[in-house]
């Protein structure tokens, strides 16, 4: 399976789970109508994500360092900056919780899997793979990082 490692942007991962999400979810029972309460918690969860992607983008431009998770070999240093002093995959994160919120904007239970798979793969296929280059390129620098700032929160 390391053929996966590296080779799916995570962006692209959240849209197809995404696009199951909602395919599974036309197979099941739609709740009844439009609940102004799931509509707010989805719609703040959909913009905390994307709050949060945004800015762990933007500390990757502030370092002058890529933000293209397929090439992690032309990473120019390590972010330990703003959201990246909190977890050190912040654009993950976000993505997870946009597909948190997407979940409950569909409100259909089974569907939170979704967000459950992407962590999965994204742990397994991404970060992992991240983990080793940065370790190989930064050493003790990224070691002490790790200790410090968990992978998810």
């Amino acid at each position: 399976m390391n053929v996966l490692e590296n080779k799916v942007p995570p962006p692209i991962v959240a849209l197809l789970i995404g696009a199951v999400m909602w395919g599974v979810a036309r197979l099941s029972p739609l709740p009844e109508g439009e609940s102004p309460l799931r509509v707010a918690i989805s719609s703040g969860l959909a913009c905390l994500g994307i709050l949060v992607v945004v800015l762990g983008m933007l500390a990757f431009r502030r370092a002058k360092t890529t933000i293209n998770p397929v090439n992690i070999n032309a990473a120019s240093s390590i972010v330990t900056s703003g959201v990246y002093r909190y977890t050190r995959n912040p654009m993950y994160v976000g993505l997870t919780v946009a597909l948190v919120g997407w979940a409950v904007h569909i409100a259909v239970p089974f569907v939170l899997v979704g967000p459950v798979v992407f962590m999965l793969f994204i742990t397994r296929f991404q970060i992992i793979p991240e983990e080793r280059v940065l370790t190989s390129k930064f050493g003790e620098e990224y070691r002490k990082y790790r200790e410090q700032v968990r992978r998810w929160l």
